[in-house]
């Protein structure tokens, strides 16, 4: 399966004053991939409300390889990396089409059992279960 991606046109509104990208963007940018990934698993944020949980960013790192103008698209990709823990990564890769990098984002992420307000112990299990297409997930 090709890794997920979705591709983001660049709004006039997200400029900051020396006309690229405000650095908060990149961090919609990096939700937006990631719910648009959870998505094409079949994994709705309503889905998980009723399961009782839902995700969490624990820590977010963004390393900048190069600017975003007004007009710019930029493809982000997703990538989710499982271990043992209470916890994942996700990782992903913002590229202009012609697949020069602009950014790398690596979150620390969880998933909240919201009536305990814990994280479940085995978030892969619990997407998993949710997803009708698991393997959009790596799982």
């Amino acid at each position: 399966m090709e890794p997920f991606q979705v591709r983001i046109a660049v709004r006039g509104y997200e400029l900051d004053p020396q006309g690229h990208v405000n650095q908060s963007v990149y961090l919609q940018y990096g939700e937006h991939a990631r719910w648009e990934c959870l998505r094409a698993a079949g994994v709705s944020g309503d889905g998980m409300v009723a399961a009782g949980v839902g995700p969490v960013a624990l820590e977010t790192t963004i390393r900048y390889r190069a600017e975003l103008r007004g007009g710019d698209q930029v493809d982000v990709g997703c990538e989710f990396i499982w271990g043992t823990s209470r916890t994942f990564r996700v990782v992903q890769d913002y590229r202009r089409p012609d697949g020069a990098p602009v950014a790398d984002l690596t979150a620390v992420v969880g998933v909240l059992d919201l009536g305990r307000r814990k994280l479940v112990a085995d978030p892969a299990g619990v997407l998993r279960s949710l997803a009708a297409n698991p393997e959009r997930l790596g799982l």
